[in-house]
């Protein structure tokens, strides 16, 4: 596999010419004055997708450029490296695979590994699937809670939340991943212990805020006076073996070739499989696939993953961008943006490139949001009015779940007002009425949130920071940036109690004596 980092390719100078020649002073209002097609220039439909690309800061040269970048970047030879099951996360020797785990299992595979792998996926799926049918059929069972944190806690919590319109079974599903006791003091006060569930998600089952919330839970079971933690306890874990020594019996696995913020498809799927059911899970899976496909074998220059990429690409390192705003104006939607925050800045938030080289540009943008209309009311002023420029992502639904009249032309109507003020603007000589405009967006329209919708949405997601990564020439899949402070935590918590402040920096060993006194 041959990557080549995008500031050393040919198009990359070219791209910093266009950028100083027009596309520094680009104005969008002259731009659609101009072409009155330009809607359908950079419009696409993709599976479960609508995107609306023209409200951006690119014109036909610019993205076609965009396009050499990436063909010279060797992006599509890196994609290909991902789904054949390379080991492209190089810091880890890993396989990086997720796409694997919605794969069909009648589909075709390119070699005798893949195959096997792909039945031990649906090995899994199914008996996944089997057990969530069976809870849901319990009417003993009223509350599921699962403890998870991270990709164990985002993921799930998230698409529980966007699919709630399909959830069959009156089953509550509770979340708990922080550390703090508080949040599962106040989840556990509100169960009945022989009426829950819980399913304990941590990919390596050493996660230190997930193992210490299990402790507790299980603990907090036992002193209601129930025994019987095989049938309220089941583990989701790569490892299988430290489940059963906690004396977890129904345990479903996956692979260190799934990353945790990529889990989602797998056992850790297991909440949303059980308010939606295996058919709607399916259904999920089915929809991710499809944007799989699309992007394994679309056309560059109509491969909606790599246009929004090359996007972003173009607005970190030529404008200078450094936030994107994600606005899906849809409230069960809500948890999305935390969900996108974890998938880009946890891929791609990282100084050295994949040889360990120190990189002279930035990558990751800041990612940041809120469902509209609330984020309206609460930062768009700053997007319309303030010195920085934030592209923004708008995200909403044709047809609603709901009967309310009035309700949901108003949300559509302010969603699409909201990505015309930002690009129009309004004049005002005294200034304070004065809307710059030209601040660009990204409008993802689906028909509707479903169970296949939503997977596409989420795989879409996933590959535009696949090709983002790709062309910063970085390795997407490893997070080395997350375990210092954890080791760092497991240092300083016996000192709590010791009072140990040796070789503590000032404020540190200041700041542990005032939590002591």
């Amino acid at each position: 596999m041959t990557r080549t980092r995008c500031d050393r390719t040919p198009a990359w100078a070219l791209l910093k010419n266009a950028y100083n020649a027009t596309g520094k002073s680009f104005d969008l209002r002259a731009a659609f004055a101009a072409d009155p097609k330009r809607f359908e220039t950079f419009s696409q439909s993709a599976p479960g997708v609508f995107a609306d690309l023209s409200k951006n800061l690119i014109d036909s040269a610019t993205q076609t450029l965009l396009f050499q970048l990436a063909r010279e970047a060797g992006v599509c030879i890196h994609r290909d490296a991902m789904f054949a099951g390379e080991k492209i996360n190089t810091t880890e020797a890993r396989e990086v695979w997720h796409v694997l785990l919605r794969k069909p299992a009648n589909a075709p595979t390119a070699s005798a590994h893949e195959a096997a792998e792909l039945a031990k996926v649906h090995a899994t799926l199914d008996a996944m699937l089997t057990f969530a049918e069976r809870v849901r059929a319990d009417v003993d069972i009223t509350d599921v809670v699962n403890i998870g944190i991270g990709g164990s806690d985002l993921g799930p919590q998230m698409a529980v939340l966007a699919l709630d319109a399909f959830a069959t079974t009156g089953k509550r599903l509770h979340f708990v991943s922080n550390v703090d006791g508080h949040e599962l003091a106040a989840t556990l006060s509100k169960l009945d212990a022989k009426k829950t569930l819980f399913l304990i998600a941590s990919k390596t089952f050493t996660t230190i805020e997930t193992m210490t919330n299990a402790q507790s839970a299980k603990r907090w079971f036992i002193e209601q006076g129930q025994t019987d933690t095989a049938r309220h306890f089941a583990a989701l874990t790569t490892n299988v073996a430290a489940a059963k020594a906690c004396g977890i019996e129904t345990t479903f696995g996956f692979w260190d070739w799934v990353g945790g913020r990529y889990s989602l498809w797998s056992a850790i799927g297991l909440p949303l499989a059980i308010a939606i059911g295996a058919q709607g899970f399916r259904e999920f899976l089915a929809g991710a696939h499809a944007m799989d496909e699309h992007f394994r074998s679309s056309p560059i220059e109509s491969n909606l993953p790599v246009r929004l990429g090359l996007l972003d690409v173009w607005y970190r390192n030529f404008h200078g961008f450094t936030s994107r705003s994600i606005a899906p104006y849809h409230s069960a939607l809500r948890r999305l943006p935390a969900y996108l925050q974890q998938l880009e800045m946890e891929s791609n938030g990282k100084r050295v490139d994949a040889s360990g080289s120190i990189l002279p540009f930035g990558t990751s943008p800041v990612l940041w949001g809120e469902a509209g209309t609330n984020g309206q009311h609460a930062y768009f002023q700053m997007l319309h009015q303030g010195i920085d420029v934030v592209p923004v992502e708008f995200v909403a639904v044709k047809k609603p779940q709901h009967t309310l009249e009035a309700h949901h032309p108003l949300l559509l109507a302010n969603a699409l007002a909201q990505a015309q003020a930002l690009m129009v603007g309004q004049a005002d000589a005294d200034g304070h009425q004065d809307f710059p405009g030209n601040r660009p967006s990204t409008f993802l329209l689906l028909e509707g949130l479903t169970p296949t919708s939503l997977g596409a949405l989420i795989a879409l997601q996933e590959h535009r920071v696949f090709v983002s990564g790709s062309l910063w020439g970085i390795n997407s899949f490893d997070q080395w940036g997350v375990e210092l402070g954890k080791v760092l935590a497991k240092d300083i918590a016996p000192r709590l109690q010791s009072g140990d402040t040796r070789g503590l920096d000032g404020s540190t060993a200041g700041l542990l004596g005032l939590l002591r006194s």
